[in-house]
C-alpha cells in the first residue's frame, strides 16, 4: 500500500466563481474572482480568461484591491496566508502568514479558529524587504459575525494604507425585532454603506430595504423603508458616487434604486440564477453580479449586459459525471432541465443542451421535470437521457430520449422520445462498448431490463434512424439494481438484488449467475484492458468483491464501505472511495491485484457519489509508482457540498508553472504593439538574411537581443529610470566592427526582490 504527499487534493477546474463578490479593476478592464485555489483574471470586454494568480495551497476565500496601488490585489486563503499580487502581470509581491485556521476577506479580514465563530479583526501589514513575513499584530473589532460577505460593509473613511481596514461600527449598534405585529420577517440578510453620507442600507428576509440615518447618536437613529423584492434581499451595493443603490435576490432581477428619491427604481430582469453578490467599478461604469448558477454577469451603467462569465453549475447533480467522447468535455446537470458541457482542460463553459424543453418556473415547492440519467455511446454519436417528475410512484412521469449528434450544428438533436419505456422508475442504463453495434440497456424498478437498438423497416428490412426495444429480460421478478457491459461488449452484467446475472447480447441467453455474501449490489463494473476478465461489485454489507469470469468464481473480497467505484477507461486502474469515521478515503487498485497501488486518507469530509476519469492531452510519464495511475487520465470527484475536486502531482504543478513562465518570455507572444512591430521587422530581416547569405555565413545573433527581450517583457513598474535604459537600448542596436559585443549589455540584469 503506497501513500505519498506528492499528490494533493486541489480545487482547480470547475470551481465556484460566486463564492465571494468579484472585483473590477480601476480602469474597468478586468474582473477578478476567486476560484478554488486560484484568483482568476478575466477581460470585461471579451469575457475571456486571461491568467490566474497561482500560489495558494487551499481555497481562496476573499480578494480586495490594494487602496494604495490600483494595480495590486490582496487575496486570502484557508491555508493561513494573505498574499499581495500584481494582478496585471501575475507577480506575487508579498506573503503574510497568520496562525489561523480559516481566513475570510471582503474589504476587511475575518479570522476564525472554528467554522461556526467568525471574528472581524484588523491586521497590521508590517513593512519588510522580505517577500514572506509573519503578521502578528491583529486586533479584534467584532465577534460572532456572519461569514457571508454581504453581511459586512465598510463606510467612508475606513481604509488605511498601513492596515487592511479600520472599522468605526463598534461605536454603536441597533436592532429590530425578528418579526413585527403583521408577521413580517425583519431579520438582517445584508448590509451596505453609503460612500459619502452617514447612511447604512440593510436588506431583510421579507424583501424590504431599510435606510438608516443618525445612527451615530444614541437612541436617535431613524430609518426609511423601500420594498420590491418578494423574498429575502441577498445583497446590496451603493454606486461609487452614491447616487444609486443596487439590490438583488432570488428573483434574478437587478434593481437600481435612486438614492433620496423614494421608490424610484429601474429593473434588469432575467439574469439567470439568484443574485448573490453585486460589485461596482470605482468609476461607476460597470457592475458585476454573482449568481447561484456559478455565473458572473458584467453590466454597463446603462443597464445593458455586456458580458457573461459562466462557471460550472453544481446546484443539484442527479446524473453521473460523464465525459463527452468528442469534445472531452465534462457533462452533468446544468441549468434546470439542461445538461451542461464544460471543458475542464480550459476551465470554460462550452454550452447547454436543453433536455426537458420546457420553461422552468422559479418557484419553491413546484414539481417540475428534471434530468436524472444520461449516458454517451463510445463514439459520442448518441446521447440517452431520462427526465422525470414526481416523487411518488403513483405520480411518476418520465421519458426516455435518444439524441443524435449533428455534424452540421456540432450539437445533439432529439431523435427518439419513448414515453413508456418502463412501467416504473429507470434506475440504471448504459451503452454497449462496441463501435460496430450501438445498443442501450435500461434497468427499472418494474423488475425488467430492456435492450434498445436502432430499428429496421418492416417492408425494406433496412436500418432506420429510430430506436425500438430489442429484448426484455428479468430474473425471478426481482428488481434490477445495476447494469454494465464488458470492455468488448460480449457480456452484459445485470444485478438483481443480491444476484448478478451474465447475459450474451448476441443471443440474449443468460450464461451464468454469480452469488456473493449477503447484501444488495450497489455498484457494478468490468475490468479494462488486461483485467477485462474480472467483474467488480460493491454491496450494502460493506463488501468489495471481484469475480473471475473465466472460472465464474469469487477471486477475492474485502470488507470496505465503498460509496463510489470508478474504473479508468484508459488503464486497468479502478478508484474506490470509502466513507468511514466522517471522512472519505481513496484506494486505487487493479482487479488482478488486491493490493492497492495508491491510497489517500481523508481526501474530504463528505461522501463521494460522483467521480470520473478525464483523459489527459499529454501523458505525465511519471516514473514514481505512487503517481503512475495519473499518467493517462486525471480523477475528478464531486462531494456532497458540490465541491469538484481533483488530484494534482508535484511534477504536474511544476510543469504548469514553468509553462506559464515560458509563455511570458516567449518570442512569439506579442506583449505590446511596439513588440509586435519589432517582431515583424525581425522576421523580415531574417528572411532577407537567409536569401542573401548562406546558412554557414549567417552572423551570430548579438547579445543585444537579450537586452531588447528583457526590456519588452519586464513590467514597466519594476524597470529602472528611462535615462538609465536609454544608452543600453541604443547600444543594443549598434554592431561592432570587430564582431565583439560591448560589455554594456551584460549589466542589464534585473531581479525583482
Amino acid at each position: 500500500m503506497v501513500e505519498t504527499s506528492d499528490i494533493r487534493v486541489v480545487r482547480c477546474g470547475g470551481s465556484k466563481v460566486n463564492l465571494t463578490p468579484p472585483i473590477i479593476s480601476s480602469d474597468s478592464r478586468f474582473v477578478l474572482c476567486t476560484s478554488g485555489d486560484l484568483v482568476k483574471v478575466y477581460s470585461t470586454r471579451t469575457e475571456e480568461w486571461l491568467h490566474s494568480l497561482q500560489g495558494h495551497t487551499n481555497q481562496v476565500t476573499g480578494i480586495t484591491l490594494n487602496p494604495a496601488n490600483h494595480l495590486q490585489v490582496y487575496s486570502c486563503s484557508v491555508d493561513g496566508t494573505v498574499k499581495l499580487w500584481d494582478f496585471i502581470d501575475g507577480i506575487l509581491i508579498k506573503v503574510e502568514v497568520h496562525e489561523t485556521v480559516e481566513i475570510f476577506l471582503s474589504s476587511g479580514l475575518c479570522v476564525s479558529a472554528c467554522p461556526e465563530c467568525f471574528q472581524l479583526v484588523s491586521v497590521h501589514l508590517p513593512k519588510s524587504a522580505e517577500q514572506e513575513v509573519e503578521a502578528k499584530e491583529m486586533s479584534a473589532v467584532s465577534s460572532h459575525i456572519s461569514k457571508n460577505p454581504s453581511c459586512t460593509a465598510f463606510g467612508r473613511g475606513v481604509r488605511s494604507v498601513k492596515h487592511i481596514f479600520i472599522s468605526f461600527f463598534s461605536l454603536c449598534s441597533f436592532s429590530l425585532k425578528a418579526t413585527d405585529k403583521k408577521g413580517a420577517k425583519n431579520a438582517f440578510t445584508c448590509i451596505a454603506c453609503h460612500p459619502t453620507d452617514d447612511c447604512i442600507a440593510t436588506g431583510h428576509e421579507d424583501g424590504k430595504i431599510r435606510l438608516w440615518r443618525n445612527f451615530i447618536h444614541k437612541k436617535e437613529y431613524t430609518y426609511s423603508t423601500q420594498h420590491w423584492h418578494h423574498n429575502a434581499v441577498n445583497t446590496l451595493c451603493f454606486t461609487p458616487e452614491g447616487t444609486h443603490l443596487l439590490s438583488g435576490g432570488i428573483e434574478s432581477v437587478l434593481v437600481q434604486w435612486q438614492y433620496g428619491a423614494g421608490n424610484r427604481k429601474e429593473f434588469l430582469p432575467r439574469l439567470g440564477g439568484s443574485i448573490l453578490h453585486i460589485s461596482a467599478s470605482s468609476d461607476g461604469q460597470l457592475f458585476c453580479t454573482s449568481h447561484s448558477d456559478n455565473k458572473i454577469t458584467v453590466i454597463e451603467s446603462s443597464f445593458k449586459v455586456c458580458g457573461v462569465i459562466q462557471g460550472l453549475v453544481k446546484d443539484a447533480v442527479l446524473t453521473d459525471l460523464m465525459i463527452d467522447p468528442r469534445s472531452k468535455a465534462l457533462v452533468l446537470n446544468g441549468k434546470p432541465g439542461h445538461l451542461q458541457f464544460y471543458s475542464l482542460l480550459r476551465d470554460k463553459h462550452l454550452y447547454n443542451l436543453d433536455i426537458v424543453q420546457q420553461e422552468y418556473i422559479y418557484e419553491a415547492g413546484l414539481d417540475q421535470f428534471e434530468v436524472v440519467k444520461a449516458a454517451f455511446d463510445i463514439k459520442g454519436s448518441w446521447l440517452a437521457t431520462v427526465e422525470e417528475r414526481g416523487k411518488k410512484s403513483s405520480d411518476l412521469e418520465f421519458f426516455l430520449k435518444l439524441w443524435a449528434f449533428d455534424e452540421r450544428t456540432q450539437s445533439f438533436v432529439l431523435n427518439t422520445t419513448i414515453t413508456a419505456a418502463h412501467t416504473d422508475r429507470i434506475i440504471s442504463m448504459c451503452f454497449s462498448s462496441s463501435e460496430e453495434t450501438t445498443m442501450l440497456v435500461t434497468a427499472a424498478e418494474d423488475s425488467q431490463f430492456k435492450a434498445w437498438c436502432q430499428g429496421a423497416d418492416a417492408d425494406t428490412q433496412q436500418d432506420q434512424n429510430f430506436w425500438s426495444c430489442d429484448f426484455v429480460g428479468s430474473y425471478h421478478k426481482l428488481n434490477p439494481t445495476n447494469c454494465s457491459f464488458s470492455a468488448d461488449s460480449s457480456l452484459l452484467a445485470v444485478s438483481f438484488q443480491e444476484v448478478i446475472t451474465i447475459w450474451s447480447p448476441d443471443t440474449w441467453e443468460m450464461l451464468t449467475t454469480l452469488c456473493q455474501p449477503p447484501g444488495v449490489i450497489r455498484d457494478l463494473c468490468f475490468g479494462r484492458l488486461s483485467c477485462s476478465k474480472y467483474l467488480l461489485g460493491t454491496t450494502t454489507k460493506n463488501l468489495l468483491c471481484c469475480w473471475n469470469l473465466l472460472t465464474c468464481e469469487l477471486e477475492w473480497s474485502t470488507s470496505v464501505d465503498v460509496s463510489k467505484l470508478q474504473p479508468d477507461p484508459f488503464s486497468e486502474n479502478v478508484a474506490a472511495f470509502s466513507y468511514q469515521s466522517k471522512h472519505t478515503d481513496l484506494f486505487v487498485f487493479k482487479p488482478s491485484e488486491p493490493r492497492p497501488l495508491f491510497t489517500n486518507k481523508n481526501v474530504c469530509s463528505e461522501k463521494v457519489h460522483r467521480a470520473v476519469f478525464v483523459p489527459r492531452e499529454e501523458p505525465l510519464n511519471s516514473c514514481d509508482e505512487s503517481t503512475q495511475w495519473l499518467n493517462r487520465s486525471q480523477l475528478y470527484f464531486l462531494t456532497q457540498n458540490m465541491d469538484l475536486l481533483t488530484f494534482s502531482t508535484a511534477t504536474e504543478e511544476d510543469r504548469m508553472l514553468s509553462s506559464s513562465k515560458q509563455l511570458v518570455i516567449d518570442d512569439s507572444v506579442a506583449v505590446t504593439p511596439f513588440y509586435l512591430l519589432l517582431g515583424k521587422h525581425r522576421q523580415q530581416q531574417q528572411k532577407l538574411n537567409t536569401q542573401s547569405h548562406p546558412v554557414s555565413d549567417k552572423p551570430q545573433q548579438t547579445q543585444g537581443s537579450v537586452t531588447i527581450k528583457e526590456l519588452l517583457h519586464t513590467p514597466a513598474h519594476v524597470l529602472p529610470a528611462a535615462s538609465v535604459l536609454c544608452s543600453m537600448f541604443v547600444n543594443s542596436f549598434l554592431i561592432s566592427n570587430t564582431g565583439v559585443v560591448s560589455n554594456v549589455d551584460n549589466i542589464f540584469l534585473f531581479k525583482q526582490e
